[in-house]
């Protein structure tokens, strides 16, 4: 049985559609990822999935149980994160966790989830003078504290230098490894490439791929590229008879060959043999980025 079910999902507010007949599942110790510009109906799919909004069609379940329905059984196992949480400015770290575990029977040791967290010196600290990696660790928290088995994160690094947004991953991987299943909602696609078995696509309120993020990219642009600088006596044609080369051509000294899988074994076979020297070669593939304009026909920006 899945972790999480979504069967023909359907969601609208007044006469917009803003989930139309999704359909998808998560198994057991995954990082699923739903991938998608703003305004293509991610938030309400998951806010659907956390029991927090009703259905206008389809049905959900959480560990086998109707989120609806089953409200205080499902909540008692599953943890979110919701992008416009935030909490009162002056409350204090500790205290709102504190809060937060009574809400549970069984919570977690708090002192030991900020130690684990990395926050345990923000304890006595409000919340307003924390930085914005440092709220999102709070948000981390308080979806764990009581000892979820599946857990949302919805745009949870939204707003992060870099350096926050990375140490922010590795917490993920992290979190995941203590073998909680996490749904993570993001539209950036360097996040899902980096931390997601597999990905849910969504644009304008439906599904428009469903696969592992290699899938997604190699189902949208098969095709690989090497290129690489050869000395000009080279000819490049000698790669064109390789069955996993498409096609190669050179402009001055730079080859660029295109092909299938196996490309980069049979260019530096033909080099090999050649006893050429490559220059500056470099494996070119196609992104999650590129994928998702091959599959909905526009830019994830737009």
């Amino acid at each position: 049985m899945p972790i999480i079910d979504v069967r023909n999902l359907r969601k609208r507010y007044s006469e917009k559609v803003v989930v139309d007949d999704v359909t998808f599942s998560v198994g057991e110790g995954e990082i699923f990822g739903i991938l998608g510009p703003n305004g293509a109906g991610k938030t309400t799919t998951v806010e659907c999935v956390a029991g927090m909004r009703p259905l206008d069609g389809g049905a959900v379940t959480v560990l086998g149980r109707d989120p609806r329905r089953e409200r205080d059984e499902v909540r008692e196992r599953l943890g979110v994160q919701l992008q416009e949480a935030r909490l009162p400015d002056r409350i204090r770290v500790g205290e709102a966790l504190d809060l937060y575990a009574s809400f549970h029977p069984s919570s977690a040791d708090t002192g030991q989830l900020l130690e684990t967290l990395g926050i345990a010196d923000k304890r006595d600290t409000q919340y307003r003078r924390l930085s914005g990696g440092q709220k999102q660790r709070v948000s981390i928290a308080l979806a764990l504290v009581g000892r979820p088995v599946v857990t949302i994160l919805d745009e949870l690094t939204t707003g992060l230098d870099p350096q926050a947004r990375r140490d922010t991953w590795e917490l993920i991987e992290d979190v995941r490894d203590s073998g909680v299943t996490i749904v993570l909602v993001t539209h950036f696609m360097d996040e899902a490439e980096r931390l997601c078995d597999r990905l849910a696509l969504i644009d304008s309120g439906r599904i428009a791929a469903l696969d592992t993020p290699a899938g997604l990219v190699t189902r949208a642009a098969p095709e690989q590229q090497v290129t690489f600088r050869a000395p000009r006596e080279f000819d490049e044609q000698l790669l064109a008879a390789r069955p996993e080369v498409v096609s190669a051509h050179r402009r001055g000294r730079r080859v660029r060959v295109t092909g299938r899988d196996g490309l980069l074994h049979a260019v530096t076979s033909v080099l090999a043999r050649e006893h050429v020297i490559a220059e500056d070669l470099r494996v070119e593939r196609s992104s999650l980025d590129d994928a998702f304009v091959a599959l909905t026909g526009r830019s994830p920006e737009s």
